[in-house]
């Protein structure tokens, strides 16, 4: 008895542009802001904080609202501008945001109980992998072929 197999079929895997590449990572990283944000309001009294007028110890402003705002709107914003920037100032782009972008993760983590250490790092930590993949990415962006080769 023969069995007979027919060949495997190997799965297309064309270059991703990094532009996609970047797009994809500000997606990402912008769904995970907004619901770390949506999963602190799970904590144990952080909505009864918010009644209060009080988030993170900050007095709920004007300002701070439109602070928050910043930190959503700027991976928003990233997914557009890595998509129709030209290469150059695409790639400039991403390194500098990339750069402020990680402090600014980092301090969700500044007043966090002991208790929410573990989440923090993790939530954190996630992030600043994905901005690092940016940073990678951007830095490492091929060039194109000079016109006299």
């Amino acid at each position: 008895m023969t069995i007979r197999t027919t060949p495997a079929r190997l799965l297309d895997t064309r270059p991703i542009r990094v532009q996609a590449k970047l797009a994809a990572a500000w997606t990402s990283l912008m769904f995970l802001v907004i619901y770390i944000d949506y999963f602190h309001l799970y904590q144990p009294g952080e909505i009864d904080h918010i009644r209060g007028g009080v988030i993170f110890e900050f007095d709920i402003s004007a300002t701070l609202m439109s602070v928050f705002f910043a930190i959503i709107a700027i991976p928003a914003l990233m997914v557009m501008l890595s998509v129709t920037l030209t290469a150059r100032v695409n790639r400039a782009t991403n390194l500098v945001v990339a750069s402020l972008y990680i402090p600014a993760v980092v301090f969700n983590f500044v007043g966090s109980s002991p208790g929410w250490a573990f989440y923090y790092a993790l939530t954190i930590g996630v992030e600043v992998l994905i901005l690092a993949f940016i940073l990678r990415s951007a830095w490492t962006w091929p060039s194109a072929p000079s016109a006299s080769a």
